[in-house]
């Protein structure tokens, strides 16, 4: 089981930041994020605090 791993975090020439995840990690069973190529994703820090992001699945609102 790998639930740690070192990835990138990098600015590309259009100003866009990606995150790399290392494929061990992104591929693990326990990984909880799957069944997609590409899902949106709410990125979260405290300010002031340690050097931590909280990134979790974005749901998007329902229309009704």
């Amino acid at each position: 089981m790998v639930n740690e791993g070192r990835g990138r975090l990098f600015r590309r020439k259009d100003g866009k930041y990606l995150i790399y995840l290392p494929k061990d990690l992104a591929e693990d069973s326990m990984f909880p994020f799957k069944d997609a190529d590409s899902i949106f994703v709410k990125v979260a820090f405290k300010p002031g605090s340690t050097k931590k992001l909280l990134i979790e699945k974005w749901k998007e609102p329902t229309t009704e």
